[in-house]
């Protein structure tokens, strides 16, 4: 395997550390991209990957994205991500969170985990046991913290609507299409909301009960997972797994705005030019999504109520629409605008 600096998502990270306890069965990679605003702060997932150095891109490449994401947020944490290779058809156990949570407490407060793919509040809990440098616990009613997913669905629900008046020039989501790849705690949660307002849906999952149940809930039609990307819609949100923006995929996408959930959409920096070119609306990932690192962040630093993580979420479509402006005015892809933007606020622009 290349030495970690060759691979080519290595973005001057500060740390990656490789994790491997032989008693729980834990392998893990923690990715600490930045830590110019603040410690690292991101969640970790739990993933299956065929081949160990794709995990080690996955951290790489959610590290640095967390770290713009939480720039863009203006929140006064850096970008880390935290990978836990599962074993196929295993579950987790105790131990292995354990073994997570004393691996993060390790680091000394350079990482702050959080909740992602695979992950619970209550694998949150767990680890929080062997570390206090974990976010996304239960807490009362009215705090910050608790579960990112359904405050990551109202950014994205909100960025939507600003890419529907930014793309079709209209403010209500009623009658626009929306085609939503990925139906679980985010995606999910923005087709409940898109419903709410009357837009027509067409739902896929890789899980097709959880989408089929949600379609009959919602009234919407269901599509194939992989084929939904290719549907005639107004619009087009990704809320499942990255890099499924490619340059095959883009040629034949059939819709005049991309605004979803899903972390690193893009699969290279040049598909941001590939979608600019041909015309699409296109909401960087990092900031549509940041909701949850928003709850999360503020529940971490003590600061704040549920309703200062809402009234930060509903900055989400001003930035977005000061993205598209300067697209627009210097002909630069939305990608490539919001990406200076995050480089200049941690330090590298």
């Amino acid at each position: 395997m290349s030495a970690v600096w060759d691979f080519a998502d290595f973005d001057d990270h500060e740390h990656v550390h490789m994790f491997r306890d032989r008693a729980s069965g834990l392998t893990a990679v923690i990715a600490v991209h930045s830590t110019h605003l603040g410690p690292g702060a991101g969640g970790v997932r739990y993933w299956h990957y065929p081949q160990r150095a794709a995990a080690i891109t996955d951290a790489l490449r959610l590290s640095r994205g967390m770290s713009y994401k939480n720039a863009m947020a203006g929140l006064p944490m850096g970008g880390g991500k935290g990978v836990i290779l599962a074993d196929e058809g295993a579950a987790k156990s105790p131990e292995l969170l354990a073994a997570f949570g004393r691996a993060v407490e390790s680091l000394g407060g350079a990482y702050v985990t959080a909740e992602d793919v695979g992950m619970s509040d209550a694998d949150m809990v767990a680890i929080s046991k062997h570390t206090k440098h974990v976010s996304g616990l239960p807490v009362a009613s009215g705090e910050a913290g608790g579960d990112p997913g359904p405050l990551t669905a109202l950014g994205v629900y909100l960025g939507i609507k600003a890419a529907i008046r930014q793309g079709l020039g209209t403010d209500s989501a009623k009658g626009v299409h929306v085609a939503v790849q990925g139906v679980g705690s985010v995606g999910g949660g923005v087709a409940r909301r898109l419903a709410a307002e009357g837009a027509k849906l067409t739902l896929a999952d890789v899980n097709l009960a959880r989408a089929k149940d949600l379609a009959e809930e919602l009234g919407a039609e269901l599509a194939d997972s992989a084929a939904i990307m290719q549907i005639e819609a107004d619009v087009l949100s990704p809320n499942a797994l990255g890099a499924i923006l490619t340059e095959r995929s883009i040629d034949k996408l059939r819709v005049p705005i991309v605004a979803g959930g899903a972390n690193n959409q893009l699969a290279t920096a040049a598909d941001g030019q590939r979608i600019h070119d041909r015309g699409i609306v296109y909401a960087p990932d990092y900031v549509i999504n940041a909701g949850g690192i928003i709850n999360v962040a503020l529940e971490y630093l003590g600061q704040g109520s549920r309703d200062e993580v809402e009234s930060r979420i509903h900055l989400i479509p001003g930035r977005l629409a000061e993205i598209w402006a300067e697209s627009k005015a210097s002909g630069t892809p939305a990608s490539a605008v919001a990406d200076r933007m995050a480089q200049k606020l941690i330090g590298r622009g």
